[in-house]
C-alpha cells in the first residue's frame, strides 16, 4: 500500500490544486518572433520595446493614453437597426454582431469620448479594430456624425483614430451611405471654425480612407500603420507591376506628401495637443514642461514660417515702427535737399 501513498496521492493531488496559467501572458512580436511579456507590453503603450512595433489598442486603450488621467466620459451613441437586410452568408450578420459584441464589450465599431488633453477641452472618436475590423456601418456611422455634431456644439476640437477595413458588406448600400453623411458633418466643423485631426492606425483602408479619413486638417500617422484603398497584391495584379518596398504604409505616403506626420504613440497625446491649441489659438498651461519632441520642433518650424500679417516693406507698419520714424523719413527728396543748404549757410 505504500506505493499510493508515495505516488498515486500526490499525483492526485497535484492535478486537482493545478491552476490555470493565462494563454495571453507572453504576446509575440510580429516583425522578430520575439516573445513579450505582456506587463511590458502594457507599460509601454503596447509598442514592442526592442522593434518599435506598434500594436493595434482598443478603443478603451486609446482614450486612457490619450485624455489627462484617464478621465472621460464616453458619449452613447444613437441607436439603429441590427441587421436591416436580413443578411446571411455563411453565418447570420445578427450572429456575428452578437460574437463581436461579446468579443468586445461594445455595441459597435466606433465609441466616442470628451475629456481633457492637457487642460484642453477635446471630443475624440476611436474606430476599433477589433470589432469586425473597424468596419463602417450605420451604428459608426451616427456614432461619428453624433461626435461631430456635439463638438461643434461644445466648440472643441475633434480628433478621430481611424482603423477600419472600410465599409460593412453586410450593410451593403446603407453602409456606403455613411461615406458622404460622415462627410456633411466635417464639413460642418469646418464651418465652425473647429479643427479635425485624423490619426492614421493600422489599419485604414477602403472607404473610411476614400472619405472621411482624408479629410482632415491634419493627418498623423503611427509608425508602420498600413494605410490604402485597395490592398497591394490586387493593385499588383491589376496594374501588372512590383509594387515598391513599403507602399502604403505611413512612413512611404509621408514621404509622398499623402501624410503630415509619423508620430510615436508615446509622443501623440504632447503633439495632438500642441495642434489643438495652435488652431484654437490657446495658451500653453503654466504647468506643462517646455521639453519638446522631435515632432513638436518640427511643428514649431512650421508655424514660425507662416507670413506675419504685416512684413517689413508692407504698406502696413506696425506701431511701433511708425514710433521710431522721424521727420526726416517721410521727407521728400527735394525737402531734404533744402534742408541741407539752410545747413550749410549756418555752418558759414
Amino acid at each position: 500500500m505504500n506505493w499510493i501513498n508515495t505516488v498515486v496521492r500526490p499525483k492526485i493531488r497535484s492535478f486537482l490544486n493545478r491552476r490555470d496559467v493565462p494563454e495571453n501572458l507572453w504576446i509575440k512580436d510580429p516583425v522578430t518572433g520575439e516573445m513579450v511579456f505582456h506587463r511590458d507590453l502594457e507599460n509601454n503603450q503596447y509598442v514592442v520595446p526592442n522593434s518599435n512595433f506598434h500594436m493595434r489598442l482598443n478603443a478603451s486603450q486609446r482614450f486612457q493614453y490619450l485624455f489627462d488621467n484617464a478621465d472621460y466620459s464616453l458619449l452613447e451613441a444613437p441607436e439603429v437597426v441590427d441587421d436591416p437586410l436580413k443578411f446571411r452568408d455563411i453565418k447570420r450578420y445578427s450572429d456575428r454582431l452578437k460574437e463581436a459584441r461579446s468579443k468586445t464589450g461594445y455595441k459597435d465599431a466606433v465609441q466616442v469620448a470628451q475629456g481633457d488633453v492637457e487642460g484642453l477641452l477635446l471630443t475624440a472618436a476611436v474606430q476599433d479594430p477589433n470589432f469586425m475590423i473597424g468596419t463602417l456601418g450605420m451604428a459608426a456611422g451616427e456614432a461619428l456624425i453624433k461626435g461631430m455634431m456635439k463638438a461643434v456644439e461644445d466648440k472643441t476640437p475633434f480628433v478621430l483614430f481611424s482603423a477600419s477595413g472600410g465599409a460593412r458588406m453586410q450593410e451593403s448600400i446603407l453602409s456606403l451611405m455613411q461615406m458622404p453623411r460622415v462627410t456633411i458633418a466635417v464639413q460642418a466643423l469646418r464651418e465652425a471654425g473647429l479643427p479635425y485631426i485624423v490619426v492614421l492606425t493600422d489599419p485604414t483602408t477602403g472607404g473610411v480612407t476614400a472619405s472621411y479619413a482624408m479629410l482632415g486638417d491634419i493627418h498623423i500617422a503611427e509608425p508602420g500603420a498600413l494605410i490604402g484603398f485597395a490592398g497591394q497584391r490586387v493593385i499588383e495584379q491589376t496594374i501588372r507591376e512590383k509594387l515598391p518596398e513599403g507602399f502604403q504604409r505611413a512612413e512611404y505616403l509621408k514621404d509622398h506628401g499623402m501624410v503630415d506626420m509619423v508620430v510615436h504613440r508615446h509622443d501623440l497625446k504632447k503633439v495632438i495637443a500642441r495642434l489643438c491649441r495652435f488652431f484654437t489659438n490657446t495658451d500653453v498651461p503654466e504647468n506643462l514642461g517646455e521639453e519638446l519632441t522631435s515632432e513638436q520642433v518640427a511643428i514649431e518650424k512650421a508655424m514660425a514660417d507662416i507670413p506675419d500679417a504685416n512684413p517689413e516693406g508692407s504698406a502696413e507698419a506696425s506701431p511701433e515702427a511708425a514710433s521710431e520714424k522721424t521727420p526726416e523719413d517721410g521727407a521728400s527728396d527735394g525737402e531734404k535737399k533744402e534742408k541741407a543748404k539752410d545747413t550749410d549757410k549756418k555752418a558759414d
